[in-house]
């Protein structure tokens, strides 16, 4: 079909992607981000993204970014909305869409791409990011926070096998705030979606913590009773 021009006169506009990275390093989530190449703000701070071709979606530009720049497929995603301010690129009118992703370090350790010129940054140093790209970091952990909440999500950022002591220092980093241990793991293992291993972790722990995995159908089967995640 011949293209159609029905929209003659109208201005076009640059889109674009920016990938909101995350990773749980130690005891705290991390940004990932990466000294920018070129003009404007060369060598400024920044998220990774890239421009959308004109044979993809928004959603498929994005997991091609986080591909490109990670090594990693299948990566759990989400978006968090569109940023389209005048002035919010010097270079160009660039609208941009964002987008979170939570990936697992040890996954992107074993990337074929984790040596590349990208670092690992804590939270508060989103305030040196070039752009609008402050913004979209708060918004993305806002966004986060309210998610991790309500569904499972969290787990995509720690590895296979976890202990509960893991589990609760990633919600606390998540919400920035200490959780209670004798309520967090009551409340996490009433839901029984976690399946614990006969391994036990013998070097964060004196006495040897036992390894957790979570297990996808026994929550897709605590959906279908009708309960719900909640932490």
């Amino acid at each position: 079909m011949t293209p159609q021009n029905f929209y003659k006169g109208q201005a076009r506009f640059l889109v674009s992607v920016d990938c909101v990275i995350l990773g749980f390093i130690g005891n705290d989530i991390k940004l990932l981000t990466f000294r920018r190449k070129i003009e404007p703000n060369v060598g400024g701070l920044s998220l990774l993204g890239g421009f959308v071709y004109e044979d993809e979606t928004i959603d498929e530009a994005a997991n091609r970014v986080v591909s490109a720049l990670t090594g990693l497929d299948n990566v759990y995603m989400d978006q968090v909305g569109a940023y389209g301010n005048l002035d919010r690129d010097p270079g160009e009118r660039v609208i941009s869409v964002v987008y979170y992703a939570l990936i697992s370090i040890d996954d992107y350790k074993n990337s074929i791409i984790s040596a590349s010129d990208s670092q690992w940054v804590n939270l508060d140093r989103a305030e040196e990011l070039i752009f609008d790209h402050k913004q979209m970091v708060d918004d993305a952990i806002t966004q986060l926070r309210q998610q991790a909440a309500l569904f499972p999500i969290g787990f995509n950022l720690l590895p296979e096998r976890f202990t509960l002591t893991q589990l609760q220092t990633l919600y606390e980093s998540i919400y920035a705030e200490k959780l209670d241990k004798r309520n967090f793991r009551k409340k996490i293992l009433s839901m029984n979606i976690l399946e614990r291993l006969d391994e036990k972790d013998k070097i964060n722990s004196k006495r040897g913590a036992y390894y957790f995995v979570f297990n996808k159908e026994k929550y897709e089967e605590m959906l279908r009773r009708g309960s719900s995640f909640s932490i």
